[in-house]
């Protein structure tokens, strides 16, 4: 009995800490890495009408998140020093937000004996979910947008721009003082430059945490996307709060070793693994010289590696900043056959905004 008092005591928070990776159909990695939860993430986005211009064409919103994080930074810290809370007028509300931007270096992709060298990534992920209280437990219903660009050479037979937009469905469920339960789908547009009918997409996700006690969670859950390779993906893990300072989070897609250096600093160390896909557009192919890839899926796929640290400045905001490196990146137009993968690893550097209300 007392163990089973010491768990309902935890559970309105665990239910957003637990599941907070456990079902997105596409969560950040700073929320995967707050807590108990699983993300499967195989896809991506939020809108394109942000970005400027690169000098080789492609959309590239090298700006927003660092904008946004900066101006919800300085109204959260005006706010503790003013004693005025700019965030009154959405008390009524519940929910989470997150704004990231992440730069990679000068790369290289090869296929066969065809190499796209020097080349530089940009990828915004700007997040959006209200959470309501219902019977049957909290929904989530939001927007997302992720946008990619990458600086190719003239003539590279791969799309400069891979974004996406779409609306999160989700309801997260106790079923008992230990179990929980997320199901989450992510209709909307995946595609290029520009979104049409046929770039409609609906990944989603099924996943479940099993509260074995406050510092031991074990996480469980499948992927589900018929635009992938693979349609059904499943995943394990577990969170594990080894001392007071330190927690192994095993937890896909991010998995990390966190250290909590101060009460409002946590240090960590892991990996972020991503792999989403996209339609591109219905003449793709024949400027390219490969009729093939005309309106054809590529499935684009990273691992990026390294340390970070997450400040929190108030109780509903944390900035979190990483950098490391990138060992792996593959775009597989897998039904047509064609496939780039890593030639030359790159630095990165990471810069996001999240928290809940």
């Amino acid at each position: 009995m007392r163990r089973s008092r010491e768990v309902k005591v935890q559970l309105s928070d665990a239910n957003h800490a637990a599941t907070e990776c456990l079902g997105s159909a596409r969560a950040s990695r700073a929320e995967c890495g707050a807590h108990a939860g699983m993300v499967l993430n195989q896809k991506f986005a939020t809108p394109k009408a942000f970005g400027v211009a690169t000098r080789r064409g492609a959309c590239a919103p090298r700006s927003v998140a660092v904008a946004l994080a900066l101006f919800f930074a300085a109204m959260s810290i005006s706010a503790e020093e003013t004693k005025f809370d700019w965030f009154k007028p959405f008390s009524s509300l519940s929910g989470e937000y997150s704004a990231e931007e992440t730069y990679v270096s000068d790369a290289a992709v090869r296929r066969s004996n065809r190499v796209v060298r020097d080349f530089d990534e940009n990828d915004v992920i700007l997040r959006l979910v209200l959470t309501p209280r219902v019977k049957i437990g909290v929904l989530r219903l939001g927007l997302e947008w992720e946008h990619f660009s990458f600086e190719f050479p003239e003539g590279t037979p791969l799309p400069n721009t891979l974004q996406e937009i779409s609306a999160i469905i989700g309801l997260d469920m106790q079923l008992s003082d230990s179990i929980l339960l997320r199901v989450e789908a992510q209709p909307g547009f995946y595609g290029t430059n520009n979104f049409n009918s046929e770039q409609v997409n609906m990944p989603f996700i099924v996943g479940g945490t099993y509260i074995y006690n406050p510092n031991l969670q074990f996480i469980v859950g499948v992927s589900v996307d018929v635009e992938r390779e693979y349609p059904v993906i499943p995943a394990a893990g577990i969170r594990w709060k080894v001392s007071r300072q330190w927690v192994a989070n095993a937890v896909l897609p991010a998995p990390r070793i966190e250290f909590a250096a101060a009460k409002n600093v946590t240090l960590y160390a892991g990996a972020n693994i991503k792999q989403t896909n996209f339609r591109v557009d219905d003449e793709f192919g024949d400027q390219h010289g490969n009729s093939r890839l005309n309106h054809a899926v590529v499935s684009y796929s990273e691992l990026r590696v390294g340390p970070g640290i997450d400040w929190k400045i108030t109780s509903s905001v944390t900035l979190t900043a990483e950098a490391g490196y990138q060992p792996y990146r593959s775009f597989d137009f897998f039904r047509a056959d064609v496939r780039y993968h890593e030639d030359g690893s790159a630095p990165y550097g990471m810069i996001s905004l999240h928290g809940a209300f």
